[in-house]
């Protein structure tokens, strides 16, 4: 069996002790190394090439995403993962569009954070709630989205807002938040952010809302 390396950018020794022990219990995982600020993470993870970054947020989101912005440029098979304790929608979802292949919160049990290491390194995109996606998408043929609800799911991938959303599709801000209440219900999705994690795989094959308009 592979063995998946994983190498974490954290800042808090007792942390970073824990996290492995969690992984020298695990057959498909192993620690890569550890450095304290992600700015000071690239010569190694150059020499290391971990399969999977644990991204802490202590130094600050923004060099996180210049880390992530690295990985992407430099290190593609190293995939990166924000550690996190609480990151607001709006953030999250930046971090999604530039690369975060992962985000799990450090007060989720450990069993959590394993499942979400195994996901990334199978190439999938993990964040809370990404098991109700999986529900959802063994069972799509049952719960289907309607032709306008993949439109409203796409652009939600392309980062738009729901004024945004409207204007793009000719309704009203009204019909959009309607379309999403429907969206959440059908799905299982707790936001917006799951619905950018998972909406390639709700809309398939409806990926161009210009060239399909319905009223």
């Amino acid at each position: 069996m592979r063995r998946f390396s994983v190498f974490a950018c954290e800042s808090q020794p007792i942390i970073v002790e824990g996290l492995r022990k969690v992984l020298a219990e695990q057959d498909d995982l192993e620690f890569a190394g550890s450095v304290a600020k992600a700015g000071d993470a690239l010569d190694i993870l150059a020499r290391v090439r971990p399969d999977i970054v644990l991204i802490d947020l202590s130094s600050g989101l923004a060099p996180a995403l210049r880390l992530v912005g690295y990985l992407k440029m430099e290190l593609q098979a190293s995939q990166p993962v924000l550690w996190v304790v609480d990151l607001p929608e709006a953030e999250a979802f930046r971090a999604m569009q530039v690369g975060v292949r992962g985000i799990i919160r450090k007060t989720l049990p450990v069993g959590k954070l394993v499942e979400c290491l195994r996901e990334v390194s199978a190439g999938k995109v993990w964040m809370e709630g990404s098991d109700q996606a999986a529900k959802f998408l063994k069972r799509k043929d049952s719960y289907r989205l309607t032709p306008r609800e993949k439109e409203v799911v796409a652009l939600i991938c392309r980062g738009m807002k729901n004024k945004q959303i409207a204007e793009n599709l000719r309704i009203t801000a009204g019909t959009v938040k309607v379309h999403l209440m429907h969206i959440f219900e059908k799905t299982g999705l707790k936001d917006r952010l799951a619905l950018a994690v998972h909406g390639r795989e709700l809309v398939t094959p409806v990926e161009s809302t210009e060239e399909n308009m319905h009223y």
